[in-house]
């Protein structure tokens, strides 16, 4: 798959992005062009990977076993895009095969249910953790967790006496490769070969930093390598619904399928199945085929850029916003804040202000300065309440608030996410705000909803039919139940 441009600058990237100049409404009427800092959760796209998609599309026709020519050239750029995605980490494709999920999510659960568990199995991983790399591995073994010190690091002395209490027993060593919260990137290669050398295997959810630095899985004979890796287009600018799940051929070709049905096999009879080679047989159903064309795009966009030139460009980002944000009175930033520590840190800053609800900080960025932000636990619940120091009895009272439908003292941060072509006048526009927001410069009058936790000004909502007519919007919850709910 050839990129029709051959070479991309950090100027060609932002205006690149779809929707990189949208404006949306403001809370005193007026509209300002958006600014994105969310991009942890999902990235806009490229324009290049939708416009190579929509290409595609004359061309799009269902994969492997077809005849005509739309079904043979479809065949043939979806098992490019697999080589594509496993090149992108550097895997050796000879000894390893690339399956396509849908996200990270289903990689994970992938991963966990095509293991051949006993009793008495061991996944050891960290409070770090997205859910997504925690939650499958506690339905197939005992998951233990390893804990973080108070700037959010990996307690790595810890991590090794729990190989060595669980002699035998682990494995899979799972974790982060980066954190959705505090951004820091952990020593997958050094980790790697810790659980090696206790015979564990090492996964690597790589959701956070595939976009954000340059990924080398290394040989399999390297006692650094890693051994399975996952990460999403979403968060790589291919919003369009794949994921990549990269292991050992060998793996994958033991036991049968987690999801069964067709083109996962060689043939079926009424008392007997010969399952496919992967990755066909962990790839049941009709694929997503223009969502792997977008993901080969965006790659070739990336590296093309070059990841090590991206991960610079975002390192001066974060620490610009970080020297500035230190100067916002009340200000609390979550996390490694050093000058000497932002090395090891993608562009993430999770944060919160004195005196006002993460919700409602959230929420005023949005109403009143156009700036897309996230606020919450994100995810990682555990971690979360690691880092805002929550007291076990405090965190017990939380839990039952929040079960018994009250949201209201919801813990949580504001974060702020960069990506590749986000610049300073997006920082300006967030400092300054949180400047004013600090001193009570801002005209909303903000009221709670208890049953979600959410703030959200009185008497304001968006007519979001005027911005995309193509759908009824269902009606959202009004200013008065709002109201009533506070």
């Amino acid at each position: 798959m050839n990129s029709h441009h051959c070479h991309w600058t950090f100027d060609d990237l932002r205006k690149n992005i779809m929707g990189i100049d949208t404006e949306v409404p403001l809370l005193d009427g007026s509209m300002l062009p958006y600014v994105f800092l969310d991009n942890g959760a999902s990235t806009p796209s490229f324009r290049h990977a939708f416009d190579v998609m929509r290409e595609f599309m004359s061309y799009y026709s269902g994969v492997h076993r077809g005849t005509g020519f739309k079904s043979l050239l479809a065949t043939q750029v979806f098992d490019e895009a697999h080589d594509i995605a496993g090149d992108f980490v550097g895997a050796d494709l000879e000894r390893n095969t690339v399956i396509f999920v849908k996200n990270t999510t289903e990689a994970v659960n992938k991963l966990a249910q095509r293991c051949d568990w006993s009793d008495g199995d061991v996944v050891l991983t960290t409070m770090m953790e997205h859910h997504s790399d925690d939650l499958p591995w506690r339905k197939c073994a005992r998951v233990i967790h390893i804990g973080v010190d108070d700037k959010g690091y990996l307690d790595i002395r810890a991590l090794r006496e729990a190989f060595e209490h669980n002699a035998g027993h682990v494995r899979f060593l799972a974790l982060t490769g980066a954190s959705n919260i505090t951004g820091i990137v952990n020593p997958v290669h050094e980790l790697a070969e810790m659980a090696h050398s206790h015979g564990a295997s090492i996964f690597v959810d790589a959701a956070q930093l595939a976009a954000h630095r340059p990924i080398d899985v290394l040989p399999d004979d390297d006692p650094g390598h890693i051994d399975f890796i996952a990460y999403s287009a979403h968060k790589m600018y291919a919003p369009f619904g794949i994921g990549v799940l990269i292991g050992p051929k060998e793996y994958f070709s033991q036991g049968v399928p987690d999801m069964v049905g067709g083109g996962v096999v060689e043939i079926v009879e009424e008392d007997f199945v010969a399952w496919s080679a992967p990755p066909a047989r962990e790839e049941a159903g009709s694929p997503n085929v223009p969502g792997a064309v977008a993901l080969a795009a965006a790659i070739h966009m990336l590296r093309s850029v070059g990841m090590q030139s991206i991960a610079e460009h975002e390192n001066q980002l974060i620490r610009e916003a970080i020297s500035r944000m230190k100067d916002v009175p009340g200000m609390t930033i979550y996390g490694p804040i050093e000058e000497h520590e932002l090395q090891r840190k993608v562009g993430v800053i999770s944060f919160g202000l004195d005196g006002i609800p993460h919700a409602k900080l959230a929420a005023i960025l949005s109403a009143e300065a156009g700036i897309g932000v996230r606020n919450g636990c994100f995810c990682a619940h555990p971690y979360v309440k690691r880092l805002l120091r929550l007291e076990e009895e405090e965190s017990r009272e939380l839990t039952s608030e929040i079960l018994a439908g009250d949201r209201s003292r919801l813990p949580g941060m504001v974060r702020a996410s960069f990506g590749c072509y986000n610049n300073s006048e997006d920082i300006d526009r967030l400092v300054v705000m949180l400047h004013r927001i600090a001193r009570g410069d801002y005209h909303g009058e903000y009221v709670l909803d208890s049953r979600s936790g959410s703030w959200w000004p009185k008497n304001f909502h968006y007519d979001f039919s005027r911005y995309f007519p193509h759908f009824s919007f269902r009606p959202t919850m009004t200013t008065t139940e709002f109201t009533e709910a506070s």
